[in-house]
């Protein structure tokens, strides 16, 4: 018991030092994950996909690196119940197709917040100011931040004033969080809208859809199962859009690149 004791802590601390290709997970609830909620309470169940890796860490909300489990914003986003959402599947496809093994591994930040409108993702504002400090935390002890992947809008759907303006608030954001990040080239990854909260949905799929940036990508959640809410992926469809999110990174000519570190 004592050497797989003493193996484990060999592999926390060598998986803990390893080079780490990090992803920022930032936007609403369906990149929080409400895969399997069902009234306020989450059913526990993490499919295969889902399940922890010695090459998958996550930076928690005391911002000290761990490894990462479902759900992964459970103390970052504190007024929900979370539960799956795209982050551990997409991490887990690209070690996956990457072989798995060696010291290169996968670190996961969540930053989402449930039910947030883009407007509270402003520069300067709580939610932006919180995800700059967990960003700039995540690589001082060595990692690179490779992309930044975004889910949010739902919220931007309720009134046609905040869908009409949606695609200048989103450039501006990308805009200030490659500059304060000290990284001009930062891969976004933003998914288009499967569901919204209200009748302007088409509004902000289209501004996202058509937003023409340099390295800015776009992973369309369509057709994606929902929740009985009509609102939320399931664990499944979550599943698979962090597989897509996976592959279009994969995809992408410069997920080979090392970035510029913030100092």
């Amino acid at each position: 018991m004592s050497l797989m004791l003493l193996m484990f802590l060999c592999l926390l601390v060598v998986t803990c030092n390893a080079t780490k290709d990090i992803f920022i997970l930032a936007g609403q609830s369906n990149m929080v994950g409400q895969g399997g909620v069902y009234n306020r309470k989450w059913d526990g169940d993490v499919p295969k996909e889902c399940k922890p890796s010695p090459s998958v860490l996550r930076l928690s909300a005391k911002l000290v690196w761990e490894e990462a489990r479902e759900p992964l914003h459970r103390d970052i986003d504190v007024r929900k119940t979370c539960g799956i959402g795209p982050g551990l599947a997409f991490a887990n496809e690209i070690v996956r197709m990457r072989g798995g093994g060696g010291r290169n591994v996968v670190g996961l930040v969540p930053c989402a917040v449930g039910g947030t409108r883009i407007e509270e993702w402003r520069k300067g504002a709580p939610l932006y100011n919180q995800l700059v400090k967990r960003s700039i935390k995540s690589v001082k002890n060595g990692g690179v931040i490779r992309a930044l992947l975004w889910y949010q809008g739902e919220s931007d759907t309720v009134r046609e004033e905040d869908a009409t303006i949606y695609k200048r608030r989103m450039k501006r954001f990308i805009m200030n969080i490659r500059s304060d990040l000290k990284l001009p080239n930062l891969l976004v990854i933003q998914v288009a809208l499967a569901s919204g909260q209200g009748k302007f949905t088409n509004m902000i799929r289209y501004a996202q859809l058509s937003i023409k940036l340099p390295n800015v990508m776009c992973v369309d959640a369509k057709g994606l199962r929902l929740e009985e809410d009509n609102l939320h992926l399931t664990s499944m469809s979550e599943v698979h859009l962090g597989i897509q999110l996976a592959h279009a990174y994969l995809a992408s000519s410069n997920h080979h690149l090392n970035y510029t570190q913030i100092s």
